[in-house]
């Protein structure tokens, strides 16, 4: 394993997570390309001195950055062994864990715990275990140790056993399973897991009721939480850079393209999201359909524009998925489009500007996830709208737990319930809409990505 790295040793401020703030591509020529990548812990740690990132070398062009030593300061980039990684990445964080979280099984026939998951478990101990190493020897006494999400589940407790002077914390960017689900999980690595989290002086989660969870978890299989305390802090968004990135000029141009293919004087469904199965875009097509089978009405005065991003296309299920949504959206376009009105404007290509746009041009934002650790497009939207949107709310995503009240909230799994949600947006008044957006980017905005790291980073000094 190769661990180069260009930081300085002995940082007071540590953040561990898979993915880092920068990413380096690999030319033809040789060259290596570098670019930054944005966010909530980006934004945080750029208030922070003597600060350090360690992170994983995810492609060849990270990998190739490594080797020869390229890198910037504050930046740790781990080049793990690329089988160890796909094992631990692929195998375990997003073919098990994410799956558990998220409720996201077909129990009559998955999840199945065989010895290939056995040897995969190893890679993500592997995995883990690199992490620990870097952080137990780049830390400077009693330094502060912030480590992110379920990819890195195991490194507080290898970490405390390598340095027991640190103050460690874990933040968990996913919802939590209800004891049952997790217990899905042979209990020798439900154990583990929990384990490898209590090793931090202070877990933190996005919502009390994911908290709750874990410390439901961890009273049913470990007896509690022994030391380790337990936080919540509601990740918001960044209002400021949003409503001025919204208004540059490349997002005007796709403003200007969107709306000629809604057409003049229709109204706009908008939804956001990669193709994550947990994202329920597939239910939130079929909803739009029952809407224009049962509300005739809003044929031909609504559009539904979806973006669907491709992700985790490495993943068979996740493939499946992506192409399900594009067929659906065919057969909604089929069935009820004509020659002036596509029913469904869908995009599968991401473009971060087009999206803005979409928040822009929103009457109606459909986020209607199966579970959702936070969802920050649902904050999103009510801050960069133009003129004020309905949002309607799964009261699975964590979201509902701060804009529950100003959404209109419904059953995920509910396809009918939807439809009718979705005409009660359509039908809102002016007046009703612009009050409920005004609230909702209040309370989407409480806590933006700087002060939610720092709010955690002073929660773990104070100890």
């Amino acid at each position: 394993m190769v661990t180069e790295h260009t930081s300085s040793s002995h940082a007071q401020v540590l953040v561990a997570s898979n993915r880092g703030p920068i990413t380096y591509t690999l030319g033809e020529d040789g060259t290596l390309d570098a670019k930054r990548g944005g966010g909530g812990l980006v934004s945080g740690l750029s208030a922070v001195d003597d600060k350090l990132w360690v992170c994983a070398a995810l492609g060849d062009g990270d990998r190739e950055a490594v080797r020869r030593g390229v890198g910037e300061p504050g930046v740790r980039m781990l080049d793990i062994d690329a089988e160890v990684h796909a094992d631990a990445y692929n195998g375990i964080a997003n073919s098990v864990l994410w799956f558990v979280h998220h409720l996201l099984y077909q129990t009559p026939v998955e999840p199945v715990f065989d010895t290939e998951f056995r040897r995969q478990w190893a890679s993500y101990e592997t995995y883990n275990r690199a992490f620990a190493e870097a952080l137990a020897e780049e830390a400077g006494p009693e330094a502060t140790v912030l480590v992110q999400d379920y990819h890195l589940a195991l490194v507080p407790g290898m970490l405390r056993e390598l340095r027991p002077d640190l103050r460690i914390g874990h933040f968990s960017h996913t919802p939590w399973a209800p004891v049952d689900y997790f217990r899905l999980l042979p209990d020798d690595i439900a154990e583990q897991l929990l384990r490898g989290i209590l090793g931090a002086d202070r877990a933190a989660f996005l919502t009390r009721r994911w908290a709750d969870a874990f410390i439901g978890c961890c009273t049913e299989i470990l007896g509690g939480t022994g030391r380790t305390r337990i936080g919540v802090h509601g990740l918001g968004a960044d209002a400021d850079f949003l409503r001025r990135r919204s208004h540059e000029a490349d997002v005007d141009e796709r403003m200007a393209a969107l709306r000629e293919q809604v057409g003049e004087d229709r109204k706009t469904i908008v939804r956001v999201d990669r193709t994550e199965l947990s994202k329920n875009i597939v239910r939130g097509l079929h909803a739009y359909r029952t809407l224009l089978e049962t509300r005739p009405e809003w044929r031909e005065r609504v559009v539904h524009i979806a973006f669907a991003y491709p992700s985790r296309q490495d993943l068979a299920v996740y493939r499946d998925y992506t192409a399900a949504v594009q067929s659906l959206a065919t057969e909604i376009n089929g069935a009820y489009g004509t020659e002036s009105w596509t029913p469904v404007v869908l995009h599968v290509k991401d473009d971060f500007a087009r999206s803005l746009a979409a928040y822009r041009l929103a009457d109606v934002a459909l986020v209607n996830p199966i579970r959702d650790g936070m969802n920050l497009v649902a904050k999103e939207v009510p801050v960069v709208s133009d003129h004020g949107c309905a949002l309607v709310l799964s009261r699975e995503a964590g979201a509902y737990e701060e804009l529950g009240e100003d959404a209109i909230v419904v059953n995920p799994y509910d396809v009918v319930g939807t439809a009718e949600a979705l005409h009660e947006a359509l039908a809102m008044s002016a007046d009703e809409r612009s009050g409920r957006t005004k609230r909702l980017a209040e309370a989407a905005t409480a806590l933006p990505p700087q002060q939610w790291f720092m709010d955690q980073l002073e929660a773990l000094r104070q100890g």
